[in-house]
């Protein structure tokens, strides 16, 4: 998302969560077109299990020994599920691990009993249980799927993993890759740290970690050919980094967000993505061959770091870049009638930092720090309105802020219209800032509306928004 945004400095940083050492400089990834480099993809339509379980892999190099995680069928990040547009996804979810568990489908807009929140759409998968979703994605585009049960642990632990559902015409690209985005809290015995929840987290920056993983590997380069043409989808399913990243000198266009088209348009500067959210690129690489282009985040001032290099191969694939259409087409949502739409206030506040109304260390939606899933809601709309939401940010942190079910227009920032009123359902509003977004609200029944930044979800800043 190429908006404008101030680095968050390096004292702020520390005080809410401690110094970052990422290792390596690149990754293996996830793609179609071309062989398959890492991951295992399962193609629609599907009906398949995925069992939640622990299981030791080599995050951090096989020469390092195994970390001890939490993963879907004995991965992490995998299996990618790719269906269809239109295709049915049927998944029989087996609960292995020794706490409850859910899958929530993170961007789709699903059927309410499909939405994976415990207590709220569905009862929590017991250990030892099992729970079948299913249901047809609406949307094509970029999404993933995770827990919604002490998701600042299970997501931190590494249950997680995308999904991919393509267009019924896709555009032309030589390679479809997937990059999801993590960080880990890795202590000195080289397991992940189980501080979960603590309070230094939860109450400022939430839990950044320590190592950098893309589709939970350690780096590796990424080998382009000049004048091919690539689809990357990018996902962040860290608990709680925001990142900056500069993809410049590759040419980026963006072509989605959140699983959904916008007017394709060249990166402005550092490319913003928080936890939950997705980015679609189009990259048309022209470097000369055997050259190296490193990927860096800047987004923690004092705390940049390379991301990945990406190497060019001494073999061109074509002289010139393809010069096909990137335009995706439009998914069927409804558009808002902002003229006639109501208008309701959502404050965000509290934090460690910030003033909260409930007078205590917590986090808060129009002053309610919530304490589970099962909340009255802050918002009750009737069915096929069209609403207008002013998200307001009276803390002193960055939040991604997402709406379950649906997808709604970003319509303004403090006042400013958005230059392509994207369609998003994760939100990242700054400290002090105003957001305005718009959407329908045709979904109907209890639908989480929340910060995910984990720790910050866990600690009340949560909240219910009902369809009638």
């Amino acid at each position: 998302m190429a908006m404008k945004i101030a680095k968050l400095s390096r004292r702020g940083f520390l005080a809410g969560g401690g110094a970052v050492a990422v290792t390596g400089t690149a990754a293996l990834f996830m793609q179609r077109g071309g062989s398959v480099m890492a991951g295992s993809a399962v193609r629609g339509p599907v009906d398949m299990r995925l069992r939640a379980s622990p299981a030791t892999v080599p995050l951090l190099g096989n020469a390092q020994g195994g970390v001890d995680v939490w993963v879907y069928n004995g991965q992490v990040a995998a299996p990618e599920i790719r269906i269809r547009q239109g295709e049915r996804l049927r998944v029989t979810l087996d609960n292995g691990l020794a706490q409850d568990t859910t899958i929530h489908w993170h961007g789709l807009r699903v059927p309410n009993a499909m939405d994976g929140v415990p207590h709220l759409t569905q009862d929590p998968v017991r250990p030892g249980q099992s729970f079948t979703y299913d249901f047809v994605p609406q949307d094509a585009g970029t999404f993933w799927y995770h827990p919604h049960h002490r998701s600042f642990e299970q997501v931190a632990r590494g249950l997680y993993a995308p999904l991919i559902v393509e267009e019924r015409d896709p555009i032309v690209v030589d390679r479809d890759i997937t990059w999801m985005l993590d960080d880990w809290r890795i202590g000195a015995d080289g397991q992940i740290n189980d501080d979960f929840g603590n309070p230094s987290d939860a109450f400022m920056s939430g839990r950044v970690g320590n190592t950098m993983t893309i589709n939970g590997r350690p780096p590796q380069p990424f080998v382009v050919r000049s004048g091919e043409r690539i689809r990357l989808r990018l996902i962040n399913a860290a608990n709680a980094r925001i990142f900056a990243l500069d993809f410049s000198r590759l040419n980026p266009q963006i072509i989605a967000l959140d699983g959904q088209p916008v007017a394709p348009h060249e990166v402005d500067g550092a490319l913003h993505i928080a936890p939950g959210m997705r980015i679609d690129l189009i990259l048309d690489p022209e470097g000369a061959p055997g050259s190296r282009v490193t990927i860096g985040d800047s987004f923690y001032e004092g705390l940049e770091f390379a991301l990945t290099d990406v190497v060019y191969s001494d073999t061109p694939l074509r002289a010139d870049p393809l010069t096909t259409p990137i335009a995706l087409p439009p998914n069927p949502i409804p558009e808002p009638q902002t003229e006639t739409s109501t208008r309701h206030e959502v404050v965000f506040g509290g934090g460690m930092m910030g003033p909260s109304a409930t007078g205590k260390m917590d986090w808060t939606v129009n002053g309610v720090a919530a304490s589970g899933h099962n909340l009255d809601p802050v918002l009750t709309l009737p069915r096929g309105e069209s609403v207008i939401l002013t998200l307001r940010n009276e803390t002193a942190w960055w939040h991604p802020i997402h709406l379950h079910g649906h997808s709604f227009r970003v319509l303004s920032r403090n006042g400013k219209p958005t230059r392509y009123r994207e369609w998003q359902d994760t939100v990242l509003i700054a400290p002090d800032e105003i957001v305005e977004v718009a959407f329908v609200a045709d979904n109907p029944g209890d639908w989480m509306f929340h910060c995910h930044i984990l720790e910050h979800q866990a600690a009340g800043m949560m909240a219910t928004v009902r369809v009638t």
